[in-house]
């Protein structure tokens, strides 16, 4: 376990304004990226950003850092994280980077990192970018400076890229399909691709202002996306989260299909059409336990890992296994992609609907949800109320309690500081009373570390 102090599970992430969210911050560590990137070959990195106001803040700083270090920058404007890590391997860029808290509201941002293959840059480089932070910058002379240009049609030829994903000789015609873009990064890119595909396409929360990324829509808060498919008598709802990394999916009759539901099912049609092969399927601590049941009644092996794409990434890669994903909607098909992608799963999820001629609803049947709880309890930086003997102590109650019929998991979010308490268990009001009691313990911990 590396000793990063900047980069977190996915980037660096925090409050606009706050270090290290700050326009200071971002020029030094453009400048520190580019000196460790410098030593490739061709010096080009490409940045995109969602839709959130700070995003125009920190794409400048990080350029003029970056140039100063004599990189070129193509600036790819609001983009999916997906696409970025896409066009970064297609340019054959250094690296690429985007600017974006995901699911976040508008207040957070972030910065993080793809390598020249489209994935997240391994520890080891940036350890390599933390130290060179320590370094005074320094300006490279005025003939060695990086240059900077835009990319047009930067959408365009992503759009084509999802739509290559989607099986040749079928169409989405016939469909009616609600999108949910909120508000962030694929409000251009989503429609488009379902459009051209055939689908009747009603979207919504795809008019971005720079503030209302998230607000109440999106892959975080499907509720909107629920109501508009029942009112539009639709036949399947889709959200995607701030960035598009995330994925979740609404049936006609308006049941939330979260990233278990989706894993199982592009597990199920992998296994029924070959892609499969005798490989298995990775989850997390937080995949439900009605899902590894499901899938091991189909005879599909499945193993968990750490909360993190990142994680799912390395135990895909460490057992040859293509298919993973996380409950939160991060789904991965190394299949199609080298990172999470909101809008190739969504499609190929349609695709299963439409091979084995079922609806969403129907493809989901045979896996049936553990009652899980998850509270969020806020605490104090610098705390670590998850190793409190108070804390520890009631979860080995609720651990005795369940009798090895369910499980407790206990974990700070890699994101934000909040700690997250998650029971799974048979009985619904056993797993409520359960999570609750073990949360009012951490947040009364954690109120007395203020």
């Amino acid at each position: 376990m590396s000793n990063k102090k900047h980069f977190g599970t996915d980037g660096v992430r925090g409050l606009v304004g706050e270090y290290p969210i700050t326009p200071g911050f971002a020029l030094k560590l453009g400048w520190a990226a580019g000196k460790v990137l410098s030593k490739a070959g061709t010096k080009k990195v490409l940045i995109g950003k969602d839709t959130r106001i700070s995003g125009y803040l920190l794409e400048t700083s990080l350029e003029a850092g970056l140039i100063s270090a004599g990189i070129n920058v193509v600036l790819l404007g609001p983009m999916p994280t997906p696409a970025v890590a896409y066009l970064t391997q297609t340019f054959r860029a250094e690296a690429g980077i985007v600017i974006s808290a995901s699911h976040n509201p508008f207040h957070d941002n972030g910065i993080k990192f793809f390598s020249s293959q489209g994935l997240k840059l391994p520890d080891e480089v940036e350890l390599e970018i933390e130290a060179m932070l320590d370094e005074e910058m320094t300006c490279v002379s005025s003939e060695l400076l990086g240059k900077a240009r835009r990319l047009e049609n930067a959408d365009g030829r992503y759009i084509e890229f999802c739509k290559s994903q989607f099986p040749n000789g079928m169409s989405l015609a016939g469909l009616k399909i609600v999108v949910d873009c909120a508000n962030g990064a694929t409000y251009h890119i989503a429609p488009s691709v379902l459009t051209e595909l055939g689908a009747e396409v009603v979207s919504f929360a795809c008019q971005p202002n720079g503030l209302n990324i998230n607000l109440e829509c999106g892959a975080t808060h499907v509720d909107a996306l629920v109501r508009k498919v029942l009112e539009e008598k639709a036949d399947v709802g889709i959200a995607y989260d701030g960035d598009g990394d995330r994925v979740m999916m609404v049936d006609r009759k308006g049941r939330v299909f979260d990233g278990d539901d989706i894993v199982y099912i592009l597990a199920c049609q992998a296994q029924q059409d070959g892609s499969l092969g005798d490989g298995g399927v990775a989850g997390t601590v937080m995949s439900n336990m009605g899902l590894e049941n499901a899938l091991i009644q189909r005879g599909i092996p499945f193993a968990r890992s750490k909360v993190g794409d990142r994680y799912v990434m390395e135990l895909l890669k460490e057992k040859g296994w293509k298919i993973g994903g996380e409950s939160s909607g991060h789904i991965l098909n190394l299949n199609l992609t080298t990172t999470g992608d909101g809008i190739i799963s969504s499609l190929q999820v349609l695709a299963a609907m439409i091979a084995q001629n079922k609806t969403l609803e129907d493809l989901g049947k045979g896996f049936v949800k553990y009652p899980m709880k998850m509270i969020n309890v806020r605490y104090p930086q610098n705390t670590d109320p998850v190793s409190d003997e108070r804390v520890l102590a009631a979860v080995q109650e609720v651990e005795t309690a369940l009798d090895g019929k369910g499980r407790v998991l206990l974990r700070k979010s890699g994101t934000e500081p909040v700690v997250r308490v998650m029971v799974e268990a048979e009985q619904e009001k056993q797993v409520l009373d359960s999570a609750k009691k073990i949360a009012l313990v951490v947040e009364s911990v954690s109120n007395q570390t203020v």
